[in-house]
């Protein structure tokens, strides 16, 4: 039985994308060759349909006009289904309203087809607009070569080229026929278009699914629907690590609609990490989500728990103090200068500990896969960030080829980095090859809370030296955390002469993963607050401060072998920014304060500065946020723009107030949002001001950049209405009350 797809893309769409996506291997791999397109299509494709033009694996032109660019990367939220297609959209000069939009499967044709890390943009960018500049090019030669005419008097304009001397027309359905018989142009040929012709980008414009989500249609993996399918719940061990070693699979079995329930014992590693990948566990089978959580509540297992269940979050902590302490764990990751003489020379010595907690990824539609295991060969429908990574971790559960993986990405409710792991995947393909069924696995709310990849938590110890000036000269930051993250990049160190940073690992067996903005989330709240501190303590205004340590040079290399240069002039022209605007320096009565915190993050530079109310009871308001934001020379989508934005400051403002969980006998204490706390709608900041500083710089992404200076651009305000220095996350550990 062949499986089917959703409602948006059925079995016969699916046929019609194959058929396109086939017929853009010549564009995006086979852009020298001097082969028609049409020859190119017809050894690719099962049928050629002359009355369209395919100029790549992203464009289709039919006959009537109607232009269809496909969305190849996975839409979290992010806006990239309708930001990618009008790059290539703007450069093909066609109206949006002509344009319709679809999401294609993972081919290797489209290239890379993940969304993580801010990326989608900077790295489709210039790609695209060599699509539909190329599109572009031969529809002007077909239409040139039908007038007789040299190509140079043509120009397009909404869909039609225009002979500029005499005004006569032809739409781009007239010239779908010539244009796919033209060899494809060399590069030198191919001329983008100069920005300050851009109508599209720049502009705003509403999401191509937003009618589809308000309006409930089935766009989520957690929609999806195939004939036959079973539905499966999969209960691991609460404690990270451990196995099965019996379970009452008679009771389960003999519960309402259940069909099966079997034990996989097995343990799948994701890149060399037992507890990210698919790990042991109890899978139960039944005619419908509700019966199969029901028989859930019924099932008793007794598990090894392994040697880690004696973790807790309060031993980790005890662990961080020693390493600290001694030493003993800790490396060196930078050493310049002469740390040691400058801090004996010091006019003033500060030290002081900053701490965050594990937080959750809490994304909004389960963790869920559809998966059919036919042949030799499994079908997925999944939201995931990363396909081509699941495709090879599945093939590796499966012991198959990864060429017999397929995958359909559906729209992703909530992703924040989680679903750029495979385990939901890899468990849902084991389970239907076990099964011989078609499935569809759920995560309950419980299980997307206790087997969560966690932002991990972390410990700094900051000590630092001012001259009798208040200038930063000696600097020093022992990093004790929960992954392998070293702490070269740690961004002071980029700017002061002497300067050591010391790392170690505390060991545990918690999974972590990306969360939004990864290492920047946390280091953006302890850096920034930290340099707060110690402008106060020198007596120094903190914008002051700030831009005499991003010094006067422009651009500073990176500071380990995977870190990325750092622009200081576009840093300066941020903070510079966010101030002005912010009316940084105005007087404020005790209770009321404003903050700065900035970071470079993903290639995106980030200014914000919070104003805040604290009462005297100690009850918190943020009141306005002003961000100015430098991601480059082109904003593709202003609005979608200016959702991440906001969207950024609001989940910064969510993840630092109280968001935090807590690790006891191996295993996650919190178990739903009754135990963990989300902002709330009064809490959230009314007012955000967005400023974009366009520079010369390529564009890049804004899924994650203005969400790291939002932390201690909150916790900086805090102290300036208070005096009360916040050095911990989440701020619900810190008693805000002042008299």
């Amino acid at each position: 039985m062949k499986p089917t797809l959703s409602k948006e893309l059925n079995r016969r769409s699916f046929l019609k994308l194959s058929t396109l996506a086939s017929g853009g291997l010549a564009l995006a791999y086979y852009l020298k060759s001097a082969t028609s397109l049409e020859g190119q299509v017809s050894k690719l494709t099962e049928s050629t349909d002359e009355n369209s033009f395919k100029p790549s694996a992203f464009v289709h032109i039919a006959h009537d006009g109607t232009v269809t660019l496909a969305s190849a990367r996975p839409e979290i939220g992010q806006g990239i289904k309708t930001s990618l297609p009008m790059i290539i959209a703007e450069e093909l000069g066609v109206k949006w309203t002509d344009v319709k939009v679809i999401s294609v499967p993972l081919d290797p044709i489209f290239g890379g087809q993940a969304a993580g890390g801010s990326t989608s943009t900077p790295t489709s960018y210039m790609h695209l607009r060599r699509v539909g500049a190329t599109a572009r090019t031969l529809l002007i030669q077909a239409a040139a070569a039908s007038w007789s005419v040299p190509v140079t008097e043509c120009y397009v304009k909404d869909g039609s080229v225009v002979h500029k001397p005499t005004g006569k027309s032809l739409s781009y359905g007239a010239l779908v026929q010539a244009a796919a018989k033209l060899p494809v142009p060399d590069e030198h040929s191919v001329v983008l278009k100069d920005p300050s012709e851009f109508t599209l980008l720049g502009s705003r414009i509403g999401g191509v699914d937003n009618q589809k989500v308000v309006t409930g249609q089935p766009l989520f993996g957690i929609d999806q629907v195939i004939p036959g399918m079973l539905y499966a719940v999969y209960v691991k061990c609460p404690v990270w690590g451990g196995k099965v070693v019996s379970a009452n699979l008679d009771v389960v079995k003999s519960q309402p609609g259940v069909r099966d329930a079997f034990i996989i014992n097995e343990t799948v590693p994701y890149h060399n990490n037992p507890v990210l990948g698919l790990v042991p566990g109890v899978a139960i089978l039944a005619d419908s989500t509700w019966n199969a959580f029901s028989a859930r509540k019924q099932l008793q297992v007794v598990w090894d728990e392994g040697k880690f269940a004696n973790d807790s979050w309060s031993g980790y902590s005890e662990a961080a103090k020693q390493m600290a302490t001694t030493g003993k764990g800790l490396k060196k990751v930078r050493d310049s200068g002469n740390v040691d003489q400058a801090f004996q020379t010091a006019a003033k010595v500060i030290e002081a500990d900053y701490h965050f907690a594990f937080i959750g990824h809490t994304n909004l539609e389960p963790q869920n896969t559809t998966a059919h295991f036919t042949g030799n060969k499994i079908h997925l429908w999944s939201p995931t960030q990363n396909p081509g990574d699941v495709q090879a971790s599945v093939a590796e559960a499966l012991d198959i080829e990864p060429e017999n993986v397929s995958i359909v990405m559906t729209r992703i409710g909530g992703g924040f980095g989680r679903r750029l792991h495979p385990d939901p995947c890899m468990e849902a393909a084991v389970i239907a090859k076990k099964c011989g069924q078609p499935i569809k696995l759920t995560w309950s709310r419980e299980d997307d809370f206790q087997h969560d990849h966690f932002r991990p938590g972390g410990f700094h110890h900051f000590k630092a030296g001012l001259d009798a000036k208040g200038k930063l000269i000696a600097f020093a930051d022992k990093v004790m955390g929960f992954d392998a993250a070293s702490g070269a990049d740690n961004y002071p160190a980029r700017f002061i002469d002497n300067c050591r940073i010391e790392a170690g690992k505390i060991p545990n067996n918690v999974p972590t993963g990306p969360w939004r903005a990864p290492g920047s989330n946390t280091y953006g709240f302890v850096i920034c607050s930290f340099l707060d501190e110690l402008a106060h303590a020198g007596g120094r205004d903190p914008v002051e401060f700030s831009l005499e340590i991003l010094g006067t040079k422009d651009v500073l290399p990176g500071t380990g072998p995977r870190s990325a240069p750092y622009n200081a002039a576009r840093m300066r022209g941020v903070i510079k920014l966010a101030a002005e605007k912010a009316g940084w320096g105005k007087t404020l009565p005790k209770g009321q304060g404003m903050g700065l915190g900035y970071y470079f993050s993903h290639q995106g530079y980030v200014a914000e500065v919070a104003e805040v109310t604290v009462t005297k009871e100690g009850e918190l308001k943020v009141t306005r946020v002003v961000a100015a934001v430098d991601v480059g020379s082109q904003i593709v989508n202003l609005s979608g723009a200016e959702n991440q934005v906001q969207g950024a400051i609001i989940d910064g403002l969510n993840s630092s107030w109280r968001q935090e969980l807590d690790i006891q006998n191996g295993r996650l204490v919190q178990s739903n949002f009754h135990e963990y706390q989300m902002l709330r709608m009064p809490d959230t900041i009314r007012d955000i001001e967005i400023h974009f500083s366009k520079t010369k710089y390529p564009p890049t992404g804004l899924g994650e950049p203005a969400l790291p200076p939002l932390a201690p651009a909150v916790a900086n305000a805090i102290f300036a209405a208070t005096g009360k220095r916040i050095r911990q996350l989440p701020f619900s550990h810190t008693d805000l009350r002042w008299s």
